[in-house]
């Protein structure tokens, strides 16, 4: 994601490939980055189902447990431009192991806490930073050092982690909730993280170099790089390069809408939502579970459409049938599940991230060779309107007794966003993509 264009090769890089039987160590790399994606959003599937439990118990304010979601968001997006630079100077398996450590801490303290300043800094900012350091950036560092062929395959396979790990965990960790309690939910949280550790340990390297191999599909052996220095610098050079054009702005400001009516909105807000409704937690965690199925296929059919069609019109068209699906939302919420209701989840899964390819490509049409920092910085605009209207949405409920306004307020900002789409410029010289 940050490299350098100078890079020096350790001495120590030198090992020759060794001959190997069986699968080549990459699949084992790429096996535990999964599970380790997958454990990841375990971390993040938690929040929306601790509102109504924690407001019950201490009485705090939605809008108070909404401010430390977002603070959440916020720090998981801000971070994730950095954390590659983290990774290429010490290394991704120490890099991802101190973050796996640091998110059991943030969720185990949480047990014992008694005020909402000790939920902001526990679930806030100590998850919040640990889930930053690696998610992001994780994937792709591990497809970029350990794959020459099959790195599209792997990578859309590791960023299906995130749906997967959606889908196991939202329906176990609502039931532990709703039958044991919103504590040992937040201690499966700590243990998940904590047993993901001697994994990442003990089969995680950082480079096929360590282990005498080439990376999985070249012809040549590849030296291990020495650590690199001044990537933080590049990311931050890329992002004020890029902040002097136009397109970055609308590319900002779309996906922060896609961030506000994805994660902040209906990934925080729905459970609790539809728990107003009369329907039981479990059953609303299964029905945004299922989103996470539906995820995976709009995803792979966007690539699609995005090596066809023209990238913004995909985008104008995704956020307006989003908004649309949103505005009929709150007629459709009651206390059990009907057909309209499976005709959203269907709809609405489908649509759920399908606005990352077609952002990449635009990113890459107009940043060339800083397309993949600057889309860390996009994607970091896509956390903090997240977490703008986590916290909102939390207020909202308080003031109004109702989230209905939140969803016709998210169908709107998701009409802003079609205009915003519309009016990128295509790049009059060639893409250098």
């Amino acid at each position: 994601m940050t490299q350098t264009p100078e890079l020096r090769e350790a001495p120590t890089a030198s090992v020759p490939p060794t001959r190997r039987r069986g699968p080549h160590r990459a699949w084992s790399v790429a096996a535990v980055t999964f599970l380790t994606l997958v454990g990841a959003a375990g971390f993040a599937s938690l929040p929306g189902l601790l509102i109504e439990p924690l407001h019950e118990e201490f009485h705090w304010s939605r809008g108070t447990i909404g401010f430390a979601v977002s603070v959440n968001l916020a720090l998981y997006g801000l971070t994730a431009p950095f954390a590659a630079a983290l990774m290429d100077r010490f290394g991704i398996r120490r890099v991802v192991a101190a973050a796996l450590v640091v998110i059991a801490a943030g969720a185990g303290l949480t047990v014992g806490m008694t005020a909402s300043w000790q939920l902001i800094l526990y679930w806030g900012v100590l998850v919040g930073l640990g889930s930053g350091s690696m998610a992001l950036a994780f994937a792709a560092t591990v497809t970029g050092r350990w794959f020459v062929e099959r790195r599209g395959l792997v990578t859309g396979i590791l960023t299906a982690g995130g749906a997967s790990g959606q889908l196991v965990f939202l329906p176990l960790l609502s039931w532990i909730v709703e039958s044991q309690g919103w504590r040992p939910a937040a201690v499966t949280v700590a243990l998940t993280a904590l047993a993901v550790v001697p994994l990442v340990w003990l089969l995680l390297r950082d480079h096929p170099a360590d282990v005498g191999l080439a990376p999985y599909g070249a012809r040549e052996f590849v030296p291990r790089p020495a650590p690199r220095r001044g990537a933080a610098k590049r990311a931050l050079k890329a992002l004020a390069d890029a902040a002097r054009t136009g397109p970055f702005w609308l590319l900002a400001g779309t996906f922060a809408i896609c961030g506000a009516t994805t994660n902040g909105l209906v990934k925080t807000h729905f459970v609790p939502a539809a728990h107003d409704h009369g329907m039981p937690m479990t059953l609303a965690a299964s029905l945004l579970a299922v989103i996470g199925v539906f995820d995976i296929l709009g995803t792979v059919a966007s690539g699609w459409f995005t090596d066809r069609f023209d990238s913004r019109r995909l985008l104008a068209a995704y956020y307006g049938l989003r908004g649309v699906s949103l505005m009929f939302l709150p007629m459709l919420l009651s206390d059990a599940v009907h057909p309209p209701m499976l005709f959203f989840i269907v709809f609405y899964g489908l649509d759920w991230v399908a606005t990352v390819p077609p952002t990449i490509a635009l990113c890459r049409e107009h940043y060339g060779e800083d397309a993949a920092i600057v889309f860390g910085w996009v994607l970091a605009s896509h956390q903090v309107g997240a977490a703008l209207i986590a916290f909102v949405g939390g207020l909202a409920r308080d003031a109004l007794g109702t989230y209905d306004p939140v969803w016709y307020a998210s169908g709107a900002l998701c009409a802003l966003a079609v205009l915003m789409a519309l009016v990128i410029r295509r790049r009059v010289s060639p893409a250098t993509a």
